[in-house]
């Protein structure tokens, strides 16, 4: 298979307006999958969402183009979450989906993110695909003029989304009664998530619902939970829900404003679908990243627990392989199939939303669903030197393995959309864990200083 060079773990990614992330590759990319999925002889759509990015009006018209320029009609969406776009992909019958979006990144950055017909993210494969088309001389196999496609705007694709999004919730449960802060990261979720809560019978405390281009991800949103944990406790809320600049992932509080990471939402999720009988595949898929209580609670229910590379697309994948109708990250990307294609936060928080009406318990009690072993995580920003070859690294990292044998375990593993290395460990003893981050993060700290 040809090696992808542009496309990382979750679509293309980089600082807007310097290469990659160019009007010019836009324009490249819409006309090369444009030209790959333009099969048969109907009239092809692909259909584009964005976040609140500024740099989204750089690359909308860019991609715009791109796939008028192979034939396509673009149905453009505006602002919407990751899921939605994946869910119109399906729903309207469309041969592409598009998501301007770098997710939880800065304002700075922006990505690009593809989905197939059926609403699910393209493979490796595909993608290299593409990029090998983006290299080619395509320009004999434009359209020509009378074949180019248009370009229209979908009014109502935020209220097809809210109505897909409240649809997941139980038949017959409402929220009545539930004060409930709603952190939107200034995101593509600033409109839909409150209303989805609020028609829902919720009281909305929301954060983050003001974009102006600039401050997507800025001191909120899941990758920043502190103002939403906060808020949780001063307005004395029964749930805080933060999600992403994109909203394909999503991190809770309980009522003390305490996180309740993806881990133990897939948890809560499982038990709940397997006591419904709604469960399918006789398990759940993880990633490497999960924690060990997870997999030890997902035993202790008696279902399989599967683990692959991080990246919800791979959780997708392999969700379809086997069968199974709920995966994620412990980073709170969620994939719920009976519902989604990809991950949805929005709807993994109804999920929990649904467990705290029917149960009637606090967060901190049903969100605790397992007690999860000492992890750490740090990441070490790296410079273009294949830091991980470096003999002082390969030594700190076998050093590592040789104090965890037997005891718990190390992952290294590149980032696929930043310049770092992710270095994780987990085992009973806290100690030891900080002990073997620490040795290795500092041997790769030194090969990246040697080489600035």
């Amino acid at each position: 298979m040809t090696q992808r060079r542009l496309f990382g773990t979750d679509g293309v990614r980089g600082t807007a307006n310097t290469d990659p992330m160019t009007a010019e590759m836009a324009l490249r990319l819409g006309q090369a999958a444009g030209l790959l999925f333009t099969r048969g002889s109907h009239r092809h759509k692909v259909i584009i969402g964005k976040d609140t990015r500024l740099s989204g009006y750089l690359l909308e018209p860019a991609l715009t183009a791109g796939f008028i320029g192979a034939g396509m009609d673009v149905v453009l969406a505006g602002p919407l979450p990751t899921p939605g776009i994946a869910l119109l992909t399906r729903s309207m019958r469309a041969d592409l989906g598009v998501v301007i979006s770098a997710s939880h990144n800065p304002f700075e950055d922006n990505g690009i993110k593809l989905f197939g017909p059926d609403g699910s993210k393209l493979s490796d494969a595909t993608e290299a695909e593409i990029e090998a088309l983006m290299e080619a001389d395509i320009a004999h196999r434009l359209a020509a003029p009378r074949a180019l496609g248009r370009a229209s705007r979908l009014v109502d694709a935020a209220g097809r989304y809210i109505e897909a999004a409240k649809a997941s919730f139980p038949r017959g449960l409402r929220l009545d009664g539930l004060r409930i802060v709603l952190d939107c990261a200034n995101g593509a979720a600033y409109k839909v998530a409150p209303t989805v809560l609020w028609e829902l019978g919720a009281t909305v405390m929301p954060l983050g619902v003001v974009p102006d281009g600039f401050n997507i991800n800025a001191g909120l949103g899941s990758t920043a939970p502190a103002a939403m944990c906060a808020a949780v406790v001063a307005n004395r809320a029964d749930l805080g829900i933060a999600l992403d600049g994109d909203a394909d992932r999503v991190v809770l509080a309980d009522e003390t404003g305490q996180l309740i990471d993806g881990d133990q939402i897939l948890a809560l999720i499982a038990r709940q679908y397997a006591r419904r009988g709604q469960l399918k595949g006789g398990g759940i898929v993880a990633t490497v990243m999960s924690n060990l209580g997870l997999e030890r609670c997902i035993g202790g229910l008696g279902l399989a627990f599967h683990r692959t590379l991080v990246g919800d697309r791979y959780v997708a994948e392999r969700m379809r392989a086997l069968g199974c109708n709920v995966g994620g990250e412990q980073s709170g990307h969620l994939i719920l199939a009976d519902y989604a294609t990809t991950g949805d936060g929005l709807i993994a928080a109804l999920q929990v939303l649904a467990g705290l009406v029917e149960t009637g318990e606090k967060a901190s009690t049903l969100c605790r669903q397992f007690a999860p072993l000492p992890q750490r995580l740090r990441s070490v920003r790296i410079a273009g030197a294949d830091t991980l070859r470096s003999p002082g690294v390969r030594a700190a990292v076998a050093e590592a393995e040789a104090a965890l044998s037997g005891t718990g375990r190390l992952l290294i593993r590149r980032s696929g959309t930043e310049p770092v290395i992710r270095v994780m460990a987990e085992a009973e003893d806290e100690a030891l864990v900080d002990h073997v981050v620490t040795h290795v993060c500092a041997a790769l700290e030194q090969v990246a200083a040697e080489a600035a």
